[in-house]
């Protein structure tokens, strides 16, 4: 293989860069090629290429984002925007392809895949950590980290005014994030997707901290939770209490910042499995970890099976708030 294509597709993710700079690098090491093309698949439908070489991603391992952009193309859905991504694939006479990114990124690349009989390896990358075929997803431990920094911050206010706060972080279908935060940061309570949010559980466990010499609380709301996000919850409770209760939405900052050590070293590695599996004739198929081993599973299980989260961890929040 002398020539391969990369994108990031779907949404950014802290540590991306690092896997474009692992995936050029590595493809250099073995006298590959590397296209790299801006905006996900809509610039591989409209030829947004540049050719990228070492220099290229010299100094970008600590920069968060994505240097090749991204963005949500819904022309590559139909049969027609996928031919033109291939006129484009055969003018670069790639051979090739690696596609970084989420759920949508791999189901993409799979449906190029089979219309253009070009060979593909998925990366995954999504804070969110919900996809299916490997333990950890790029960017998934910078959000968490930069989650639990703000409810650090926001505990000195709650506590300082003794106050109840209820922080939604990211999570639409999947409490990775509030999960991980909340054991990180020793909150009260956590209220994710994959479980059943009940009001009324919620009040008597914080009444109990109270009676235990609790000034303030802190409860991390997942965006999807069936209570509803932080605001509907907070309506809820201020029905049925006098609380002082503050909401705070981390929203978009759990995107942003410098990648961790851990998303880069991950990222990386993924970078080079991905480039390697081309180079060694495998295609159709997401690298990913399984228990710190490089792992790889065919693209149709990633968004065809769900990856659960662990009720330990779930448990373990009950354990250490009480």
């Amino acid at each position: 293989m002398k020539k391969i294509g990369l994108l990031t597709s779907g949404g950014d993710a802290s540590g991306m860069n690092a896997a474009i700079r692992a995936v050029v690098r590595t493809a250099i090491t073995y006298k590959m090629k590397v296209v790299g093309f801006k905006k996900g698949f809509l610039g591989l439908i409209k030829d947004y290429a540049l050719e990228m070489d070492s220099k290229s991603v010299s100094g970008i391992i600590c920069q968060g984002g994505t240097i090749l952009h991204t963005t949500r193309c819904p022309e590559f859905k139909e049969k027609k925007g996928r031919a033109k991504a291939i006129d484009v694939i055969n003018k670069h006479k790639l051979e090739g392809i690696v596609v970084i990114g989420g759920e949508g990124s791999m189901r993409g690349l799979a449906e190029l895949i089979e219309d253009s009989g070009i060979a593909g390896i998925g990366i995954p990358g999504t804070i969110d950590n919900d996809i299916f075929g490997t333990d950890y997803a790029i960017g998934f431990d910078t959000a968490v980290n930069v989650a639990v920094n703000a409810i650090d911050n926001i505990r000195d206010t709650a506590t300082s005014h003794e106050r109840l706060f209820l922080v939604e972080v990211m999570g639409r279908h999947a409490g990775y994030i509030a999960i991980f935060t909340g054991i990180a940061s020793g909150v009260e309570d956590c209220l994710v997707p994959e479980t059943i949010s009940h009001i009324d559980i919620l009040i008597d466990k914080l009444k109990a901290g109270h009676k235990r010499g609790k000034e303030s609380s802190i409860v991390i709301v997942a965006e999807g939770d069936d209570a509803g996000g932080a605001f509907d919850i907070e309506k809820k409770i201020r029905k049925k209490t006098a609380w002082e209760t503050r909401v705070s939405v981390l929203g978009h900052i759990q995107r942003g910042g410098r990648p961790t050590a851990i998303d880069r070293i991950n990222a990386s590695r993924l970078g080079v499995a991905a480039v390697e599996a081309l180079k060694n004739g495998v295609t159709t198929k997401m690298v990913g970890l399984d228990k710190d081993d490089i792992a790889f599973v065919d693209l149709e299980d990633v968004w065809s099976k769900k990856k659960e989260l662990s009720s330990e961890y779930i448990r373990m929040v009950d354990i250490l708030s009480t």
